[in-house]
């Protein structure tokens, strides 16, 4: 099999400003990073991505990333489409946490229990444009938000960027915050949904997953963490080996939707998390972090619902890989920490390489 890489050549950033959130007195609207035929679209309500447009090993360009025409329809989303979430990403259980002594509880918006930041966490506010560039060989874009202490029923002020930048391999996600008074947990995390094949190809069933890590963190009914760490083997969550997703997601309930105990993390370095492959346009995607977990989801709740161009996504159109902190960790002991305290600084890195393969 030979390789393809993608190129890039020429750089522009692009802004249309065409909504203004009254409430925050900032402006919303979409940024596009380019480089060769590589583009990437942005915007500031979520620090959301909107599109991914990147060539097929035909050469033939796609947007492989799921999503809406219009900002009103991101403003209205319950699927997360391209955001970033927080303050805690995935759930915390009985949205509730006892943190110095102090038990704080948090704005519920699932059941009894708080997803993804609660009923407007950072996926449903309008980030600052701190600054972009677009010259060079790595353009980028910063978006910034400060939460307040008690939004959601978390401690403390939080300063927090976001930083989109097209490198030479692909793209590159940091993620930082700081704590400005209190302590407080924070686990951000980047839920794009993913189809190699096209945001309007059907489902990513057909794709090839790859996933390096050996465990999970097993859920309760209510897709609570039980405290415990599982190994893969003989279960369909075994992804060590390159394996299509329609070969094993028929025995579980739903589909995958679980938190993946990454090999090898290490928190001052980048590792592999992930490979997908998608045979038919022979797009190929590596997902590398510093982070210690990540949540593997396919969709499985996507219903009728009308994405660009029209396109009504079903069931399993995409597909989300959420690097991140071990989900309800504020409640469990054993799992790695995700408090930061005042003088401390909180770090995601994430990196998505994208090529071809011509077989």
């Amino acid at each position: 099999m030979s390789k393809i890489s993608v190129l890039f050549s020429f750089t522009i950033i692009a802004v249309w400003v065409f909504a203004n959130y009254s409430e925050s007195k900032l402006d919303v609207g979409i940024y596009e990073l380019k480089r060769g035929d590589f583009s990437l679209k942005l915007t500031n309500w979520g620090a959301t991505i909107v599109s991914l447009v990147l060539p097929d090993k035909y050469g033939k360009l796609a947007d492989v990333v799921l999503g809406y025409d219009s900002i009103k329809d991101y403003m209205n989303d319950t699927t997360y489409f391209g955001a970033t979430v927080g303050r805690v990403a995935n759930r915390i259980g009985g949205a509730q946490f006892t943190l110095n002594g102090t038990h704080y509880k948090l704005v519920a918006n699932e059941g009894k229990n708080m997803l993804h930041g609660g009923s407007i966490g950072f996926s449903d506010v309008v980030w600052k444009v701190k600054n972009y560039h677009d010259e060079g060989h790595s353009p980028y874009i910063t978006f910034s938000y400060h939460s307040f202490d008690g939004e959601e029923g978390f401690p403390g002020n939080l300063l927090v960027t976001v930083t989109y930048a097209l490198v030479e391999q692909g793209m590159s996600v940091t993620m930082k915050a700081k704590a400005l008074n209190k302590a407080t947990p924070v686990n951000l995390a980047q839920h794009a949904y993913w189809n190699l094949g096209g945001h309007n190809s059907g489902d990513i069933l057909s794709n090839e997953i790859q996933i390096f890590g050996s465990h999970i963190t097993p859920v309760d009914k209510g897709l609570i963490p039980t405290g415990k760490i599982a190994s893969v083997k003989g279960t369909p969550y075994d992804l060590l080996e390159p394996t299509t997703i329609a070969s094993k997601i028929n025995k579980l309930p739903n589909g995958y939707d679980i938190n993946y105990v990454l090999d090898r993390a290490d928190s001052k370095r980048l590792k592999k998390a992930a490979i997908v492959h998608n045979k038919k346009s022979g797009r190929v995607m590596e997902l590398f972090t510093n982070q210690p977990g990540m949540q593997f989801y396919t969709g499985n709740f996507i219903k009728d619902v009308k994405g660009k161009g029209g396109f009504v996504y079903q069931d399993h159109a995409g597909l989300c890989l959420e690097t991140q902190g071990f989900p309800d960790s504020v409640n469990h002991p054993n799992f790695p920490s995700q408090i930061i305290f005042p003088g401390k600084k909180y770090e995601h890195r994430m990196l998505l390489k994208f090529s071809t393969k011509a077989t």
